[in-house]
């Protein structure tokens, strides 16, 4: 038989609301700063809790903090302090989720990297075009490099802010390829976002060559990208490799969940800082190859444009930025966040940063 005080702690429990039931006595109450780290204390327990269920109900404060995106699901408490990271870091996506190509999410996710690479091919291509127009009428009247430069990332930055939310904002094969290779998005995703992009490139070239004209944009290269006079081919691919790795780098870093969690200006300033990262690149590039770092930019103007020259070197601006991503992001994931990594392939992160 029980004793009437938990006989009567059993009926105030029945007549609680069931949501109320489980309910730990310990609720995180405090959130402090220790150093780089947030650390929760749970309130003092009560008089009575003892051994195993006072364990159980701080296992299970810090289950609901970890469910929230608080603290890690790893936190142990066998103290009063439970300490670990801040934020969770995303599980590794599969590597083909055949429940995703039923989605109308992803067949809408493929149509805006459509749009958002033809838009950013068409307003890039067409200031380049209309650069040299501009120049031959009236020397110093076009925009130049740094025009031109600003339209790349200016546009870039424009369409991750619009697309972020529904692709990720991607506009890029080589980011694409970067972000496969950290698995955070699947392969038929990935293989779906880079044919579209590939395609809306081609439109948005074929778009500049309907408005300049035939003539005149064959006249004027059509955007194509080529090896300068004078640099090797050597030169051109570490060139688009580094400017690509610049632009990866920075994708990571301003999508990362770490700092993401703790600074909340870093979501905000993401495309901005993304399309800076694209400014910079050309203005390091342009006198190299025109600046590629972008395999659908560089193949939908060669279709369009059609030049033996850009055909032939056609390779270097898909090399150099694959393998400039795949550094970036091996980097980034394994150098600056090796905890990301390693729970992203799988392995246990006792070792992992706070």
């Amino acid at each position: 038989m029980l004793d009437p005080a938990a006989a009567r702690q059993l009926a105030a429990r029945a007549a609680a609301p069931p949501s109320s039931r489980n309910a730990a006595p310990e609720e995180v109450i405090k959130l402090e700063e220790s150093g780089d780290d947030d650390i929760y204390r749970p309130s003092p327990p009560r008089a009575g809790d003892a051994g195993r269920g006072t364990s159980r109900r701080s296992r299970t404060s810090v289950d609901m903090a970890a469910a929230e995106g608080k603290l890690s699901p790893d936190a142990n408490v066998n103290g009063h302090v439970v300490s670990t990271k801040d934020y969770l870091d995303p599980p590794p996506t599969l590597l083909f989720d055949a429940g995703e190509l039923g989605k109308w999410s992803l067949y809408r996710a493929v149509i805006a990297e459509f749009t958002a690479t033809l838009l950013f091919v068409y307003v890039a291509i067409a200031t380049v075009i209309g650069h040299k127009r501009q120049t031959d009428a009236a020397p110093c009247s076009g925009a130049g490099v740094l025009g031109i430069a600003w339209a790349f990332g200016g546009m870039i930055a424009v369409l991750v802010y619009c697309t972020a939310g529904i692709s990720g904002g991607h506009i890029n094969p080589a980011v694409t390829f970067a972000l496969l290779l950290a698995r955070k998005v699947s392969l038929p995703r990935a293989l779906l976002y880079v044919l579209a992009q590939c395609l809306g490139a081609i439109c948005g070239a074929a778009l500049v060559r309907a408005v300049h004209g035939g003539r005149h944009y064959v006249l004027y290269g059509g955007g194509a990208n080529e090896l300068a006079p004078g640099y090797s081919r050597t030169a051109g691919l570490v060139a688009e490799a580094l400017g690509t790795a610049v632009l990866v780098y920075t994708v990571f870093s301003a999508t990362d969940p770490k700092r993401m969690a703790r600074d909340s200006h870093v979501a905000v300033l993401a495309p901005l800082v993304i399309g800076f990262a694209v400014f910079m690149a050309h203005l390091a590039t342009i006198p190299v190859t025109g600046t590629g770092i972008n395999p659908a930019r560089s193949f939908g103007a060669a279709v369009v444009y059609n030049g033996q020259k850009a055909w032939d070197e056609q390779w270097i601006f898909w090399v150099g930025p694959f393998v400039g991503a795949a550094v970036a992001m091996l980097y980034h994931q394994y150098v600056l966040r090796n905890g990301a990594a390693k729970h992203s392939f799988g392995s246990n992160h006792d070792d992992v940063e706070a």
